[in-house]
């Protein structure tokens, strides 16, 4: 029996951390840094060094500290900072095997710029775009664009942004603002130093993922992300944001005029909610992206870069029709698990997660099938909301928003669908630590029944401020 190390601090690592208590060969799982909800699960339990949880994803000497201690036998890296950072290598450097890419494979997510470049230079379908350092260069692109009439723009920051470095843009004075946010405020760093324009596409956006052991390469699941902060028809919901984004109030009426004219704030989250799997795909549309898309950037990386890529490969695809076909399109990619995807794709893994990891690390991947469940999931997130406290009133997630409240109601959810939590902790009694809060999964044999369950569970949790979307597992614009 093993012991196995998840590296994260959220919902996706606790679903990693779900994955492997259900292997056979496992005997203790350690999230690190993890919350009060990686211990949610038997053998689950936060990683604690000399009498205390690891302070960050990125303290990455307390976590190769934690891991030689421990004798851990396998660590699975969840987030793309600490792998963008070099954990692998240094735990390879110990002798510990992980399961991600090393520093130099991590590449693909941490340049969105480099990446586009690579894309378009071995023919795997993007969107078109234009890279820039210049803000004013940028500036002139987006003008001279849209005076043309040639559509709308996605703005994104080159770097590393948290997932929040992205601006799906619907006018011009929406680009600019994005420009300005990232290169001259510098709202991102030096994520903003270089920025990727794109045209924005119109289709069936897919969180897919694969893994491989730099030789091989498998699909491993797909999920359909709900990323707008309030359902589409949620207006007071939006109005409530606004005031306290913008600090000036408006009545229910002007609300309605701003939501009209599409000024009505509703922001492109870090996600509010899954499904899994994604509804469109088809066994025939996932071979078409496994070949179209994910084979040759794990082959060309190799033979182009002579860079090896081994662990999770995830895509972001946009389904786009042409001539009666859809073809995806690569918006970008990521080097990690998806989030909230893993939520919601996860618990239907049937492949051994242990297994599954060592063949990757092993470079045997050829000698693993990768299996899901038939069974359908829904993940909905509850979050911060809007919220009036001792430091005023505050608009909620994505923007500034209460932590420390008091929370009720999970054993009792815990009867009904799986919790993974994002943000919580338990001095005494749970209680939020973060924007997005605890993901609520409910499973069934169709999406309507794992949406029941998931939507019944979730009115059993109560905390200050808590608010959810009630359209996940809909076929609804996002």
């Amino acid at each position: 029996m093993v012991k196995v190390l998840v590296v994260d601090a959220g919902g996706r690592g606790n679903a990693i951390a779900h994955a492997f208590a259900r292997s056979k060969h496992v005997k203790e799982v350690f999230v690190a840094p993890g919350n009060a909800g990686s211990e949610f699960f038997e053998k689950c339990r936060q990683a604690k060094l000399e009498g205390k949880y690891i302070s960050s994803i990125r303290a990455l000497d307390e976590i190769v500290r934690f891991a030689k201690l421990e004798e851990v036998d396998l660590v699975f890296v969840g987030p793309e900072e600490p792998l963008s950072l070099g954990l692998v290598d240094l735990l390879e450097e110990e002798g510990i095997p992980a399961v991600g890419p090393r520093k130099e494979a991590t590449i693909i997510e941490a340049s969105k710029c480099w990446t586009k470049d690579f894309l378009d230079r071995i023919g795997v379908p993007i969107p078109g775009y234009r890279n820039f350092d210049d803000p004013e260069d940028a500036r002139e692109y987006v003008k001279e664009y849209y005076a043309e009439g040639r559509g709308n723009l996605v703005v994104k920051a080159d770097g590393l942004a948290a997932g929040k470095g992205v601006y799906v843009c619907n006018s011009a004075d929406e680009a600019l603002q994005a420009i300005d946010d990232i290169m001259v405020k510098r709202k991102f760093g030096d994520a903003g130093n270089r920025i990727e324009i794109e045209e924005r596409l119109y289709g069936i956006e897919v969180a897919f993922t694969a893994i491989s052991d730099g030789k091989t390469v498998r699909a491993f699941g797909h999920a359909k992300d709900y990323k707008r902060a309030f359902d589409s028809d949620d207006i007071e919901g939006m109005r409530e944001f606004y005031i306290g984004v913008t600090k000036k109030f408006i009545s229910k009426s002007e609300a309605e005029r701003l939501y009209k004219e599409g000024r009505l704030l509703n922001p492109n989250t870090g996600g509010m909610g899954a499904v899994s799997p994604h509804p469109a795909i088809t066994p025939e549309l996932e071979e078409k992206i496994m070949d179209m898309v994910v084979k040759p950037v794990i082959e060309n990386f190799r033979k182009l870069e002579g860079k090896t890529f081994k662990g999770i490969l995830y895509p972001v695809i946009m389904l786009v029709e042409k001539n009666g076909e859809l073809i995806p399109k690569v918006l970008e990619i990521n080097v990690r698990e998806c989030d909230p995807g893993a939520q919601a794709k996860l618990p239907r893994l049937e492949t051994d997660m242990y297994e599954l990891s060592m063949a990757v690390v092993e470079g045997k991947l050829d000698e693993v099938d990768v299996k899901f469940s038939n069974d359908c999931c829904v993940g909905v997130c509850a979050v911060s909301g809007a919220l009036k406290g001792r430091e005023g009133f505050k608009p909620g997630y994505p923007a500034d928003h209460y932590t420390s409240q008091p929370m009720e109601g999970l054993e009792e959810a815990m009867k009904e669908a799986i919790l993974y939590a994002n943000g919580i902790a338990k001095p005494d009694g749970y209680q939020t630590t973060g924007g997005r809060v605890i993901t609520v999964v409910g499973r069934g044999k169709t999406v309507d029944e794992a949406r029941e369950r998931a939507y019944s569970a979730i009115q059993k949790i109560k905390f200050p401020g808590m608010r959810y979307r009630k359209t996940i597992g809909l076929d609804v614009p996002d």
